[in-house]
C-alpha cells in the first residue's frame, strides 16, 4: 500500500494543467514514488507547444542544477573508496586554489581583496560555502568579476573543465570558505575532482559510477541524433502577460555537445530516469538490488552542514538560494524547519530542482520521492535577469502532501 488518496493526485493533476491551459507553461510531467514504489505519474501539455508535440513519456527536459545531486554522489562513490577526505583541501589536485583570495570591497574595476584565512575544501564544494559564486547572478562585485572573466551563462572560447577552475580559483571569493552559504560554481569544480580521482572524463565518471549502473539510460549530456526529437522547447515568462515564450537561442544549446561539462548544471534527463535516482536515494543508496551508496554515507549527505541559524546563511540573489528554514548538506538542500518555510514538508527532507522550473524531493520519513519536469526559465531579456515565475515548487509540495493519507 501507498496510502496516497486517489481523488487528491487528481486534484494535483487538475491544478498544474491550469498552468498549460492559461498559457503559463508549455507542459509538465510528475513521478511520485512512496515506499519503494511508484505511485503517480502524470504529464499534461506539450514538449514542443509550436510544434503540437505532446509531453511523452520519454521526453528529455533540460534538468539544469538537479545535475548537481548526481555529480555529488558520484564523488561520494569515491569517497567510500578512500579517494579524498572531506576535509582535504581543493589545492591538493588543483594546486591554483592555494592561493584563494576574498573580496573585501571596492568596484569591479578596482577590487579590494584579502588572503583566504581557511583554504577552500572538499565539503564546502559539496555544500556551497565555499566562497566561488556565478557569473549569472548579477548581484555582487564578485560575480561582476567573473562575467568579466568570460563565466556569465556560458565560458570563454576554448575554455576546459581544468581551464575553467584555474581561471576561478584566480578570482576572488565571494566570502571566507566555511562562513556562510552561497550558490555557485562549487559543484563545476567537484567535477574537475571528480575527474582527478577517477581517472576517467566527468560524463565516463559519471556513466560507470551512478547512471549507468541505474539504468538512466537517457540522462545525457546534449540531444544527440536518436534523442533530438524528444528534446522539449525552453520557454520564459513574457515580462508582460506572464505567457510562456519560446527561447530558442539558449534553449538549442542542448542539442549540441558542450565544451565544458558542467557538474553544477550540464545534463539532460527523462522523468523516468530522474525518478530511479530519487528511488535510489529514498532507498537509503539501494534500488533493484544495485547498491550505489552505504546507508550512512547517504546520511551524512542529508545532514544539514550550515549550522544552527540557517536563517542567516544564505547570500540569496536567485531562485535556488537556501530559504529560512533549510539547511544544506552535500549535495542537497536539507529542511531543518518547516515551520519557518510555511511549509507541512517532514524535517529532514531533502531536495533541490533547476533554473528552468525542474525539481525533486525525497522525504525519508514519508518514504516519498517527487520529480517534477517542465521547463519555464524564470529569466528575461538581453541580460537574463530574474523574473517572476509561477509559484509551482510551493504549490506541488501543498498538494502532494495533502495527499498522504
Amino acid at each position: 500500500m501507498v496510502d496516497l488518496d486517489p481523488r487528491r493526485l487528481a486534484r494535483i493533476d487538475d491544478h498544474l494543467a491550469r498552468y498549460v491551459d492559461d498559457g503559463r507553461l508549455a507542459g509538465w510531467q510528475l513521478a511520485i514514488g512512496r515506499r519503494g514504489q511508484p505511485a503517480h505519474l502524470a504529464a499534461y501539455g506539450h514538449r514542443d507547444r509550436e510544434a503540437g508535440l505532446p509531453v511523452a513519456g520519454d521526453t528529455l527536459w533540460r534538468i539544469f542544477s538537479m545535475t548537481k545531486p548526481i555529480a555529488s554522489v558520484a564523488a561520494m562513490t569515491l569517497w567510500e573508496e578512500g579517494a579524498f577526505e572531506l576535509t582535504d583541501p581543493v589545492s591538493r589536485w588543483i594546486p591554483s586554489f592555494a592561493d584563494a583570495r576574498v573580496y573585501a570591497g571596492g568596484p569591479v574595476d578596482d577590487p579590494v581583496t584579502t588572503p583566504a584565512v581557511e583554504p577552500v575544501r572538499v565539503w564546502h564544494l559539496l555544500a556551497h560555502t565555499s566562497g566561488l559564486t556565478a557569473g549569472f547572478l548579477h548581484t555582487t562585485v564578485a560575480d561582476a568579476l567573473y562575467r568579466r572573466a568570460g563565466y556569465d551563462l556560458g565560458h570563454p572560447e576554448g575554455a576546459t573543465l581544468a581551464s575553467m577552475c584555474d581561471d576561478l580559483a584566480r578570482l576572488p571569493l565571494l566570502f571566507q570558505p566555511g562562513t556562510g552559504w552561497g550558490y555557485g560554481a562549487s559543484t563545476d569544480v567537484l567535477g574537475r575532482l571528480v575527474e582527478i580521482w577517477s581517472g576517467s572524463r566527468l560524463d565516463a565518471a559519471i556513466a560507470e559510477r551512478v547512471t549507468g549502473p541505474l539504468g538512466m539510460r537517457d540522462t545525457v549530456w546534449h540531444a544527440d541524433d536518436g534523442r533530438a526529437d524528444r528534446l522539449a522547447a525552453l520557454y520564459a515568462p513574457d515580462p508582460i502577460t506572464g505567457a510562456a515564450v519560446r527561447m530558442d537561442a539558449m534553449g538549442e544549446r542542448a542539442r549540441h555537445r558542450p565544451q565544458v561539462l558542467s557538474a553544477g548544471g550540464g545534463l539532460l534527463s527523462t522523468v523516468p530516469d530522474y525518478a530511479r535516482f530519487t528511488r535510489m536515494l529514498a532507498g537509503d543508496g539501494l534500488l533493484d538490488g544495485v547498491r550505489i551508496l552505504a546507508p550512512r554515507t547517504l546520511r551524512l549527505m542529508r545532514t544539514n552542514r550550515l549550522g544552527g541559524d540557517v536563517r542567516s546563511l544564505s547570500t540569496g540573489g536567485f531562485a535556488d538560494s537556501v530559504p529560512a528554514g533549510v539547511g544544506f548538506g552535500l549535495g542537497f538542500a536539507v529542511m531543518v524547519d518547516p515551520a519557518l518555510t510555511h511549509s507541512v514538508s517532514s524535517v529532514g527532507e531533502y531536495y533541490w530542482g533547476g533554473v528552468a522550473g525542474t525539481v525533486f524531493w525525497v522525504d525519508p520519513a514519508e518514504e516519498l520521492s517527487v520529480v517534477f519536469m517542465t521547463q519555464l526559465l524564470p529569466l528575461r531579456g538581453p541580460e537574463l535577469v530574474p523574473s517572476d515565475a509561477p509559484p509551482i515548487r510551493s504549490q506541488l509540495r501543498q498538494l502532494v502532501y495533502s495527499a498522504l493519507v
